[in-house]
């Protein structure tokens, strides 16, 4: 659903408005942040011309490399960021930094927006610049990425102490690597942004007030790293225990398969002996040539069996 947000200072409060005619209307110093959420091209356009900014196509905020997840120009700041939703999706997100006003241009509903809100509804004098409110989303969506990093490892957790021989099979492996795809998404977004506020601790559109809040945040991706390199550790170690179960669940198989075919080896060839067409086989002729091979079947057998349990092979 396409929407507009005005965020502006009056009478000591943040207020909102959702009309492009206002933001024309009043002093452009007053605005604090806008925020555009899947709007049309030509609202866009509109407020590029207005305000002399570029807004970037998605294919444009998506690209890999770092001059074009980071843009800094004589009077212009472009921060471009992945953030993920709770489906593991990714929603690129632009935030055009420009005479102390944040634009923030992206197409989903993100959590770490409404919080942000929150934050600057309660305290409007912590946040008197768009500066401000770009570290502020920042800082909430690490922390969001954090309850994400957590809920992962809680779901490792479950994962590694339910682990048997008998749920070793494909749903579970399916699960494994369900999480390892999972975990590699979490990395790529925290390294994100580490690159992203590490730039910006260098930059001078960041005031100095606001450099120990990066550097914080810095620390605290640092620390989501380890958590995340442990997470990809311990579901490596559990495929790796999977593929063990396997290797143990078909072993004991082939044991088996061995061992039947082993102890019907001896009557198997003493069988192929009388099934031979010689004329010349005394026992044939005799009365008790059949159950005397019958016996030696047996026997064969037992013997066989006897030995295996004696070297403890059964």
């Amino acid at each position: 659903m396409a929407d507009i947000k005005l965020f502006y200072h009056k009478d000591g409060i943040v207020r909102l408005s959702r009309s492009l005619e206002f933001l024309k209307s009043n002093p452009i110093q007053n605005f604090l942040w806008i925020d555009l959420m899947d709007v049309d091209e030509e609202v866009e356009n509109e407020l590029e011309d207005f305000l002399k900014i570029y807004i970037q196509e998605e294919e444009e905020m998506i690209e890999i490399e770092m001059s074009s997840r980071y843009i800094e120009t004589t009077d212009t700041l472009v921060v471009n960021s992945n953030f993920l939703l709770s489906n593991f999706e990714t929603d690129p997100v632009s935030f055009i930094l420009k005479n102390n006003i944040l634009v923030t241009v992206r197409s989903e509903e993100l959590i770490s927006f409404h919080e942000t809100v929150k934050k600057i509804s309660a305290n409007p004098k912590n946040y008197p610049t768009g500066a401000h409110v770009l570290v502020a989303l920042l800082e909430t969506r690490v922390d969001f990425d954090a309850d994400m990093i957590e809920n992962m490892t809680q779901k490792v957790t479950q994962l590694s102490n339910s682990i048997s021989l008998r749920d070793a099979d494909e749903e579970l492996l399916s699960e494994i690597k369900n999480l390892q795809e999972k975990t590699m998404l979490l990395r790529e977004n925290i390294i994100d942004k580490q690159r992203v506020i590490s730039s910006m601790l260098r930059s001078e559109f960041i005031a100095t007030e606001l450099q120990p809040k990066l550097t914080i945040i810095i620390k605290d991706i640092n620390s989501l790293i380890e958590h995340i390199k442990f997470s990809f550790d311990r579901l490596d170690y559990l495929q790796d225990a999977f593929l063990g179960y396997v290797n143990i669940e078909q072993n004991k198989i082939i044991k088996i398969f061995t061992i039947v075919s082993v102890i019907f080896m001896p009557p198997t060839l003493i069988a192929s002996i009388y099934g031979m067409n010689f004329d010349f086989m005394p026992e044939l002729d005799k009365k008790w040539g059949y159950p005397v091979a019958l016996i030696l079947m047996v026997l064969s057998s037992l013997i066989i069996l006897y030995i295996f349990r004696k070297k403890k092979w059964l």
